[in-house]
């Protein structure tokens, strides 16, 4: 139990969005949190897998097919 629960406000200055867009996770289900009364509380690896699931690797740049003319 030595994990922390943050706050959904932090959570939001965290990902540096407004407070709307981690209460939209939490209402469609698409984080894993805690609820303690009425207070929403979410757990910080739950966010660290929520950024890795999400985290867009960079392409390639692809060779071209032509080389170039000396």
């Amino acid at each position: 139990m030595n994990e922390r629960h943050l706050s959904v406000v932090q959570v939001a200055e965290l990902l540096g969005t407004t407070v709307r867009f981690p209460r939209r996770l939490v209402a469609e289900r698409r984080i894993r949190y805690v609820k303690v009364g009425t207070h929403v509380r979410i757990p910080e690896s739950a966010v660290k897998e929520y950024l890795a699931a999400h985290t867009v690797a960079p392409r390639r740049p692809q060779r071209s097919r032509f080389r170039r003319a000396a």
